[in-house]
């Protein structure tokens, strides 16, 4: 690399320090996210109670019922409070959804099989199109959820280091497609189990026969997976690694050994053949004719099968993690297999813990009325000002980009944003899984370009084993570029699927029917 000199990293870091104060100071200040939640529950009692004296009412636009703004300090508030405080825990839909994908998942994981399918993509890959399989692999990555962060980005950086490349190109390239990447997949996830039970029990406050399903942003977030990883490979070819120049420092990483190792070749073979397997028993009984899980017109949208999707993928990853840990020996008897799935809920206790607050804080907002009152009288106000077409679906997906710069977690942004969003962009007739693509593209955009972000100072101590000069300017001066085209490709997205009338998943369109 042609090592930069102190006066040139001096500069590089001014054009950026007055941002980066800026966002360090405003994040340092922010609260845990469940302390965060248990404030606004409580801000939210205050307010209801404000609002309630000057009786305040609104008509609910499904079922023409009058509401009146209720406040939470008083009898009826208290007797809700104590009385809904579990049912609000257990019965938060999210909940369920992301714990069971999670012990499918988190089983997969466990046994390595995430990273055993990493590493063979990567490494076995063409020399010509390396920088788009790591591409490719980082974005898909998000299935193993944040172990993607750990395992691409030092592994894309070895690779290119073994093949005479930027070593730091690699890694800007693992950077950015597991972390700005990150909301996009061909398979479903557990972002799109745990933003979608979100989605629906806001969305229910205003209409409640909506559901947002896991695969309701499945369309617009493969086809993602696809733009990206060419977009995001031709940015890391032509503009970031010859910016970079020629990589002329020392590290202490060794090349790759590109030798396979059979017991771990004969393990993914046998777990290719358990996938297809599966996949072929679920497409026969889906498609046989009076199939128990086709509708009543022999078709699938709607119908049991997608009701019952998460049961479906659920099985598959306990299929392939089951399959997979016996070929490699990692599962040797059968009770290592709920303890593997012990292991991975445990780390979940953390998002448990957050759901309670979060749960408390959307209950208290929909009792009281104010969500619809809001809703109702942002909408009529957008209205009045003619802003109702795509325009304000951009600006909802900026000003959630931005916010993402402060509030870190994924889950807990949308649960602060949904319910004043969701129901105000609704009744503007706004599919709420479309709004739903509208956050996930600005809330991933902004994803690796904040010092907030967790996984920060673990990036540049990757970044330092290669330039021990490397700073959060050389790290920001990377992502940068990637910040913007990918979301300037997906609002480009969003404005043809939402303009053309394509559907972004199965039967869900921009408009609520």
């Amino acid at each position: 690399m042609a090592q930069l000199s102190a006066e040139q990293n001096t500069e590089k870091e001014k054009g950026f320090s007055g941002f980066l104060n800026f966002i360090e100071r405003a994040g340092n200040r922010l609260p845990h996210p469940f302390m965060l939640f248990i404030y606004l529950a409580l801000a939210m009692m205050a307010i209801s109670w404000l609002v309630s004296l000057f009786d305040v009412s609104v008509v609910h636009p499904g079922s023409g019922e009058e509401l009146k703004v209720k406040s939470l300090i008083s009898g009826e508030g208290l007797r809700f409070i104590l009385t809904s405080m579990l049912e609000n825990f257990t019965g938060f839909k999210p909940l369920g959804l992301v714990l069971t994908m999670m012990l499918g998942i988190g089983l997969t994981q466990r046994v390595g099989l995430f990273e055993s399918v990493i590493k063979k993509t990567i490494i076995n890959a063409h020399k010509s199109i390396i920088t788009y399989a790591v591409f490719f692999i980082g974005i898909m990555g998000n299935i193993a959820s944040d172990a993607a962060f750990v395992i691409i980005p030092p592994l894309a950086a070895v690779i290119f280091y073994s093949l005479g490349r930027h070593p730091i190109a690699g890694l800007a390239a693992g950077f950015a497609s597991s972390g700005i990447g990150f909301t996009a997949n061909i398979l479903v996830a557990g972002t799109d189990a745990l933003l979608s039970g979100i989605s629906t029990e806001v969305a229910q406050t205003i209409n409640p026969d909506v559901i947002v399903t896991p695969i309701d942003n499945w369309y617009f977030m493969s086809l993602s997976t696809i733009i990206l990883t060419i977009a995001g490979g031709l940015l890391t070819e032509k503009f970031v690694e010859p910016r970079l120049g020629t990589y002329t420092g020392k590290s202490d990483k060794k090349e790759l050994n590109f030798e396979t190792n059979h017991l771990e070749n004969k393990a993914l073979k046998n777990t290719l053949i358990a996938a297809i397997l599966y996949i072929a028993a679920v497409a026969a009984l889906v498609l046989i004719p009076g199939s128990p899980l086709q509708n009543e017109d022999g078709g699938l949208i709607p119908s049991p099968f997608l009701d019952g999707i998460i049961p479906i993928i659920f099985m598959f990853f306990i299929t392939v993690g089951v399959t997979y840990g016996v070929s490699i020996q990692k599962i040797q008897k059968v009770s290592e297999v709920p303890e593997l799935m012990t292991d991975s809920i445990r780390e979940m206790s953390g998002y448990i813990v957050l759901v309670f607050a979060i749960a408390q804080f959307i209950a208290y907002f929909n009792w009281s009325n104010l969500s619809t009152w809001i809703a109702v009288n942002s909408a009529e106000f957008l209205s009045s000002m003619n802003l109702t077409g795509m325009p304000v679906i951009i600006g909802f997906a900026i000003l959630t980009a931005f916010l993402s710069l402060f509030i870190i977690s994924g889950s807990a942004l949308w649960a602060l944003e949904a319910p004043v969003f969701l129901p105000m962009l609704m009744l503007l007739n706004y599919h709420p899984a479309f709004i739903q693509v509208a956050y996930r593209i600005g809330e991933s955009s902004t994803n690796m370009v904040t010092p907030l972000n967790p996984y920060f100072a673990i990036l540049l101590a990757f970044m330092n084993e290669y330039d021990k000069k490397a700073g959060i300017g050389t790290l920001m001066s990377l992502m940068i570029p990637y910040t913007i085209v990918f979301f300037v490709i997906w609002v480009i997205m969003l404005l043809v699927f939402g303009l053309a009338g394509i559907p972004i998943g199965p039967g869900v369109g921009m408009y609520l029917k």
